[in-house]
């Protein structure tokens, strides 16, 4: 019986026994009283029977889970598969009908909101809740932790946000921080988030086990997921403030982080509806980048993550924003991820973070610890994946990755988007050698994060990606260094106006990185994106 039944059933025996109580009982009871309570609904569960098992609380902490990586399908494919996945050289469509996308750079003005709004609204209703209606320690750690986790993608993917002015104000028409204001707020927030973590981390995951899809109660492992976290976000500064970056990072390492695969962050919703996108509508195949890297580093973790084309055999990925000639042709020549009902939803595994602290040795530690750190991280993703030869594949100084050769001829590239090799340089007599290396072996352990991926790809030029196939914005972006963020929805410049000039304005203010562009445009560079660019 699921937690819902348990309480429907405990509601109807209380109020069996308050019928019963009301015909036997006190004769000073009225007839009214009596009448009322033998014609109250069975069914009918009170406020008070809902905090059973914290339930009106549990219900939003799973909402808030189902946001950060979003479960439910269109959000998901306009957040991920759209454009984050796209620009990370992960995903391209095939649908020869969609003639304005986010990866040919003139998306369409409905497809703009989904991933800003959309993701807003359904987001801040539950947080608010929690915020405003209890005083449970854990149950505000939980939505601290998850409006963080979801809000870091938001703004690392349009800069200045509303954040501060968004928990008192209902409505979502409220002004905007600049991003690193609103990366101080994150950081705060998410620190207060720790500490209520750490405080309770003996507590019984009882309470918490029906409504918690990741792990299940158990707060030892959500400490060290925040931690992560903070580590992540720490290390997204390095370029823009070195000394934060490397502060924070600290402080998050030291505070315990995901070091191995059994405390990955994986969100078992009730059923992956990306398989529907996938398997189903058959909207997408796999990025031409990222095949390319694995085929010519002969990856074995290839059939692990992806399908052989339909057509032909082997892996093949589709060039990202080419025209679609027909749909069919597309899905049967490229390659499918795989992906299922029961498949869990990523949000960050011990790989990552590994990687993470590989780049934080490398800047400000040890490069010994850096290469064992690179090395014990590509050994965690062959693991993950239940792939075989990892020491093989580490040691292999001679393999870079393939140029492009389509399937079907139309957008073939004849030169490798990167000459970067695997094995670790122990000659390298500045960081960008083994960064690449780093960076390019992050990108492959994390797919499918879109997000993630081309946050990272912004942060450092790594991986290479091929030109981008198209440019139908007018000339508004490069295609060498592809968008660098997106664009707000038109119905916040409609109806939001002051604020989101406001906005652009601190947009402008941050964006200081070489051959930026101002506005609200796709070329111009977030505050964090700072770095010269690599060629």
């Amino acid at each position: 019986m699921n937690n819902r039944n348990v309480i429907l059933s405990a509601a109807k025996n209380l109020l069996l026994l308050s019928v019963i109580a009301g015909l036997t009982g006190n004769l000073l009871t009225g007839c009214t009283a009596r009448y009322e309570k033998l014609n109250t609904n069975p069914n009918q569960v009170t406020a008070e029977q809902m905090e059973v098992k914290n339930y009106r609380t549990g219900t939003k902490v799973t909402n808030l889970q189902n946001l950060v990586v979003p479960v439910e399908e269109h959000i998901y494919q306009f957040v991920e598969s759209l454009s984050g996945g796209p620009y990370a050289g992960y995903i391209g469509s095939t649908v020869n009908t969609w003639l304005d996308r986010f990866e040919t750079f003139n998306e369409t003005p409905d497809w703009r909101k989904w991933p800003f709004s959309n993701v807003m609204t359904e987001m801040y209703a539950p947080y608010r809740a929690i915020i405003n209606e209890t005083d449970d320690e854990l149950a505000l750690a939980f939505a601290h932790l998850f409006r963080v986790a979801t809000m870091h993608r938001v703004t690392d993917s349009y800069g200045p946000v509303p954040y501060s002015d968004a928990v008192s104000n209902e409505g979502l028409y409220v002004k905007y921080d600049s991003q690193e204001k609103v990366y101080e707020e994150m950081f705060e927030e998410l620190e207060l988030a720790i500490s209520q973590f750490k405080a309770n981390e003996g507590i019984d995951p009882a309470g918490w086990k029906s409504f918690d899809r990741v792990y299940y109660g158990n707060i030892a492992q959500w400490s060290r997921f925040a931690n992560s976290l903070k580590l992540r976000m720490a290390m997204r500064l390095s370029y823009v403030k070195p000394e934060l970056s490397r502060e924070k990072a600290s402080e998050a390492i030291a505070a315990g982080v995901i070091t191995t695969n059994a405390d990955n962050a994986l969100m078992h919703a009730v059923e992956n509806r990306t398989a529907l996108i996938y398997n189903g509508w058959q909207d997408h195949r796999v990025g031409a980048d990222i095949i390319c890297y694995m085929n010519g580093y002969e990856d074995p973790r290839r059939e692990k993550m992806f399908l052989p084309a339909v057509r032909g055999g082997g892996f093949a990925g589709v060039r990202v924003g080419s025209v679609v000639s027909s749909k069919t042709d597309f899905v049967e020549c490229y390659s499918n991820m795989l992906v299922n009902t029961d498949t869990p939803y990523l949000w960050m595994n011990a790989a990552e973070v590994t990687f993470l602290r590989a780049e934080y040795e490398l800047r400000w530690g040890s490069a010994e610890s850096a290469k064992e750190l690179y090395e014990q991280a590509i050994r965690l993703s062959f693991e993950e994946k239940g792939a075989s030869g990892a020491d093989a594949y580490i040691a292999d100084n001679t393999r870079r990755p393939d140029a492009y050769t389509d399937p079907l001829g139309a957008w073939s590239v004849g030169t490798r988007p990167s000459n970067v090799t695997i094995a670790w340089d122990d000659t390298a007599i500045d960081i960008e050698t083994n960064l690449e290396k780093i960076i390019t072996q992050k990108w492959i352990a994390i797919f499918p994060l879109g997000v993630e991926a081309w946050s990272e790809y912004r942060r450092t030029g790594y991986p290479r990606l091929f030109d981008a196939a198209q440019d139908l914005s007018g000339g508004a972006v490069d295609v060498h260094r592809h968008a660098r963020r997106l664009r707000y929805p038109l119905e916040e410049h409609d109806q939001n106006k002051a604020n989101v000039e406001e906005a652009i304005r601190l947009l402008n203010s941050e964006a200081t990185g070489e051959g930026t562009r101002n506005g609200d445009e796709m070329s111009t560079r977030v505050w964090w994106d700072v770095k010269p660019y690599n060629d």
